[in-house]
């Protein structure tokens, strides 16, 4: 029997909320996610809890099905790789001792603040960002005993809420495509990018998170959950609580400059920047395009507007595993079997994150399913007052981004909601598209079952709930900021 996606719901909220709730009490997150889908599946199969677990497995397993979902975790496996490839090659050390040399990092805001300038300037991909943010900082934070928490903050803080605010990339793409889509309700040339590109004004949730960062680290005034954290890190020098379970083996992230090699930071540089530099590449590429049009205007945005995330995510890390074995090769610093060794050792060390990314997406492809994000969105459609729109479009997408943990499905869900919304009621189009990429951005953030926030996890070796748990008061506080914003703007100009 197929369902219409409202069929279900009140009880499409459950699974992804089960999830939630489990995963924030327990800090059991693989269990918890686990539960979310046998929910659902239960459901779906008449309250059946034998057919739902049966169901719910078949799904686990089924994500493979979609080439996205496997490239995807297939880059983010191989980012294991890249790891012990430049720590054992003697490029992580040499990238400190560099640092230190030059004085450029002498303190703890110093760290904080290259981690967080990284994350600015690299604004191709929210997973490269986070990565690089990872790769390079942790080190640093673990030398100036930051805890890795705030490194997975970090992380997480300058991934979607850059990348959001950037046209060229494939966020903006994506974003531009979907609007595009919706043109019918402004049929003029062009205004599909002029529309996006007016949001990022009105995107208060990014720039709020943004900047939260950057007070946070400057003033060092931490609170809630984080303060804890740090205080833990300066009085007793550990990173980790007592009792955590990084997403990174301690394996993998402790490995130590091979014997007998001199640490060079160009060991770590050049994997890292070839890596950077070849996503936007694979974008081009995937997305059909031809370097004769590069500078026709409007060209790039089309091209990428048709690409693959995935696909040229998986290819900038391969490319960097490649470019890292060619290097050590050429120094004659590790042979071809200690290379295929460090490869596998890191693919290992990063199987419990690939086995969180499959129930993620199990969960995600569920959710999608029964229907969650658009009963959600048709609940708040109905009757809301013109001056409260911006807020509610904000907060209904915040909440569809934190139950789904996707802040791309929030946008195709909310995009088209919101254009014949701002068209009918006759508000601002750009302020309602910048409150609904706010609002997903959020829940992309701070959701345990986003990929967005596994990755920093990952990149950071953090605790996967530990990140969720120190980040939240921390976006709570921009989104409520947005939301007053929002809702001072409805009721003094709608």
């Amino acid at each position: 029997m197929i369902h219409h996606i409202t069929d279900y719901g009140w009880l499409s909220v459950l699974p992804p909320l089960l999830a939630i709730v489990a995963a924030i009490a327990s800090r059991q997150v693989f269990i918890s996610l686990f539960l979310g889908i046998w929910l659902g599946k239960t459901i779906i199969a008449g309250w059946s809890p034998i057919n739902g677990l049966t169901s719910a497995v078949g799904s686990v397993v089924g994500i493979f099905q979609s080439p996205d979902n496997t490239r995807v975790i297939l880059f983010c496996i191989l980012v294991g790789a890249m790891i012990t490839l430049t720590q054992r090659s003697g490029g992580m050390e040499g990238f400190l001792s560099t640092m230190a040399s030059r004085n450029l990092v002498t303190k703890r805001v110093h760290a904080e603040l290259l981690a967080f300038f990284v994350g600015i300037l690299v604004f191709i991909e929210s997973s490269i960002t986070s990565l690089m943010v990872g790769s390079l900082s942790r080190p640093l934070f673990d030398h100036f005993k930051i805890p890795r928490e705030k490194l997975a903050y970090i992380c997480n803080s300058t991934a979607a809420p850059i990348c959001i605010l950037i046209p060229l990339n494939a966020w903006g793409a994506y974003i531009i495509n979907l609007l595009e889509r919706e043109k019918s309700s402004y049929p003029i040339v062009g205004y599909s990018t002029k529309i996006f590109i007016h949001s990022i004004f009105y995107n208060f949730y990014a720039w709020l998170a943004l900047l939260m960062v950057l007070l946070i680290i400057l003033t060092g005034k931490n609170y809630g959950p984080m303060k804890i954290a740090e205080e833990r890190a300066r009085q007793t020098g550990k990173v980790l609580r007592d009792g955590a379970e990084p997403l990174i083996s301690a394996e993998v992230t402790s490995l130590s400059t091979k014997e007998g090699v001199k640490p060079r930071a160009l060991n770590m540089f050049l994997p890292v920047v070839s890596m950077v530099i070849t996503m936007p590449v694979a974008l081009f590429i995937t997305g059909g395009g031809h370097i004769g049009d590069l500078f026709t205007s409007g060209y790039l945005f089309e091209v990428f507007s048709k690409a693959s995330g995935s696909a040229s995510v998986l290819w900038a890390v391969i490319t960097g595993i490649i470019v890292a074995a060619s290097l050590y090769l050429y120094q004659r610093i590790l042979n071809l079997h200690e290379i295929m060794d460090l490869i596998f050792r890191g693919v290992g060390g990063l199987i419990p994150l690939a086995a969180l990314m499959m129930l993620a997406f199990a969960l995600g492809d569920l959710s999608r399913e029964m229907g969650t994000g658009p009963f959600v969105a048709l609940i708040a459609k109905e009757n809301i007052p013109k001056a409260l729109l911006p807020m509610v479009a904000f907060i209904v997408s915040a909440i569809i981004g934190f139950a789904t943990g996707t802040s791309w499905g929030t946008f195709a869900i909310m995009t088209p909601i919101g254009v014949a919304l701002a068209s009918e009621v006759g508000v601002s189009l750009p302020l309602i598209i910048g409150a609904i990429l706010g609002g997903g951005v959020f829940g992309d953030q701070s959701s345990p079952v986003s990929d967005t926030a596994i990755v920093a996890s990952m990149a950071s070796a953090s605790d996967h709930m530990d990140h969720i748990n120190t980040q939240l008061p921390y976006t709570l506080t921009a989104a409520t900021a947005t939301a007053i914003i929002y809702l001072v703007i409805g009721c003094m100009y709608i």
